[in-house]
Formats: C-alpha cells, structure tokens, sequence
C-alpha cells in the first residue's frame, strides 16, 4: 500500500534550515582558504557531529560529553551563520579564524570518537548471578524440636436441662368497639323516647335493631350507649 506524502512544516523548516547553514559553513571555509571539496566537507563534517551528539542524547540520556559536543556543533554552525551575515569580510578573513577552520576536522573527529566509544554511564541492571556450587556451603537440616504431646481434652460437665416453664394462658381480647355515629345515636335515642312514652316500658335491642333497621352488633353498640 502507498503512502501518501502530507507536508509537514516543521520538516520543510529544517530543510530549509540544513540547506542555509551549510551553505554558510561552505562559504566561511572557501573564505578561510579551503578551496575545491575541501570547503564542502566542513559543512558535513559539523553536520555529522551535531547528528552524534543528539543521538548520544537521545539514546543514552543527558550527558556533560554528549551536551558539549553538542554546543560546539551549534557554535560552529552558529559562528558561520553570523560571520557570513555581512558582520565579516569575507575577503579578509583573520588568521584565527583560519587557524580554527583548519583545526576544526581534527576536532570533530575528536568529539566524534567520544561520542561513538566512551562508556555511556549507565549500568544495566543485570540478573543476579547464580550462586557456585563449588563454593556453596551446603547446611544440614537443623532438627526440628519434637513437640510434647498435648494433654487429653477433658470433657465439659453436662448442664442439666433447665425444666420446662408453664406460659400462662392466653387473655381473651375484648371485641373492639363498634364506631357508632353521633347523628346514629340521636336518632335512636328519639326512637327509645318514643317507644318508652307509648308502651311505658324501655325499648329492648331486638326492637331497637328492628326500628332502626341495622345489623345487630351495631345495635348492641347503640343499646350499650343508651342505657
């Protein structure tokens, strides 16, 4: 499957970035009498150390070795970028800046070598050896004390059942009050006045119930209410 190349900005920057700066350095080593493929390997040469020196601390960590080959890289490039600015006349150039342009392959491959061979510094964590049989001390077996033997369970004295206790007998509840209306009792209290008035004797509950025409616990309620 192919994939589809999108700009990216940031790369197109370093692109244009790489291209100037060792445009820069080329320029500053042809001005400092490094003719011919000379003047074009200065700006390899400072571009491998900065690409080491990142890498180194990338890979490895922050470093004092990787971070100062890394800011002489910068300051090469840096110092090129500066000079070829139109702060340095390129038709006469001092001779400590040719004396450095001459001594800068030296240098690089210095810092180079440092970057690709010296120790990094951190250890990796290594498995722990296994101990040599020849060296180990074999140990008896320390004899394990023989327990006592523990004394017989005694057996618990038996309670004796506690006697069974008689409940008392239940107490009959008493039948709830019937609710009986207010408006209820006037009415029989009038039909009790009456019946009382024309037979002269008081109105018993059979009668009471018949007159009023309800059931007959509500018309015990209402005889208890008018006696």
């Amino acid at each position: 499957m192919r994939t589809a190349l999108r700009p990216d900005a940031v790369l197109v920057q370093a692109v244009i970035a790489g291209a100037l700066s060792f445009a820069h350095l080329h320029d500053l080593a042809a001005a400092a009498g490094q003719d011919g493929w000379k003047a074009w390997a200065y700006p390899i040469s400072v571009d491998l150390l900065f690409v080491a020196a990142w890498r180194r601390l990338r890979t490895d960590g922050p470093s004092r070795l990787a971070w100062c080959w890394f800011l002489i890289a910068l300051a090469a490039s840096l110092g090129a970028n500066i000079a070829t600015a139109g702060l340095l006349d390129l038709s006469d150039v001092p001779a400590w800046l040719c004396i450095l342009v001459a001594g800068w392959p030296a240098l690089a491959f210095l810092g180079g070598t440092l970057l690709a061979h010296s120790p990094t510094g951190h250890t990796p964590a290594s498995a722990t050896p296994d101990p040599d049989p020849a060296t180990e001390v074999e140990r008896e077996p320390e004899s394990v004390p023989e327990s006592e033997p523990e004394p017989a369970a005694v057996p618990a004295p038996q309670e004796t059942p506690a006697l069974p206790v008689a409940e008392p007998a239940p107490v009959p509840a008493s039948p709830p009050a019937v609710p009986v209306p207010a408006a209820l009792v006037d009415h029989a209290r009038k039909v009790a006045a009456d019946h009382e008035h024309r037979t002269g004797t008081r109105i018993d509950t059979d009668t009471l119930r018949a007159r009023l025409g309800v059931p007959p616990h509500l018309a015990d309620a209402i005889a208890a209410q008018l006696a």
